[in-house]
C-alpha cells in the first residue's frame, strides 16, 4: 500500500527549491572595466568550450552589458582574434 503524501511536505519540497542568488553584472559594479574587441582575456569568460556566447542569464550580465559583450566577441572572430568554434 502506498503511503500519501501530505500537502505540507509538498509545499515544503517547493519552497526548498526556489532559493537562489540572484547574479550581479560585473560590468555594472566594476564602473572602471571596459569590454573591447582586443581584450580576448576578458572575452574567453563568456564563450563556452564549444565556442557558443553565453547568454546573460548564466554569465549574469545585464541587457545591455550582454549586447556589448555580444557585438565586441563577434568583432573578435571577424579580426580572428577569437575562433569561431571552440
Amino acid at each position: 500500500m502506498r503511503r500519501r503524501k501530505k500537502k505540507d511536505d509538498l509545499k515544503k519540497k517547493k519552497t526548498e527549491l526556489r532559493f537562489f542568488r540572484k547574479k550581479v553584472c560585473r560590468f555594472c559594479k566594476n564602473k572602471n572595466e571596459n569590454i573591447f574587441y582586443r581584450d580576448v582575456e576578458l572575452l574567453n569568460n563568456f564563450i563556452n568550450e564549444r565556442g557558443k556566447i553565453l547568454p546573460g542569464r548564466i554569465s549574469g550580465n545585464c541587457a545591455r552589458h550582454q549586447r556589448i559583450v555580444t557585438r565586441a566577441i563577434k568583432r573578435a572572430r571577424e579580426v580572428a582574434l577569437l575562433g569561431f568554434s571552440g
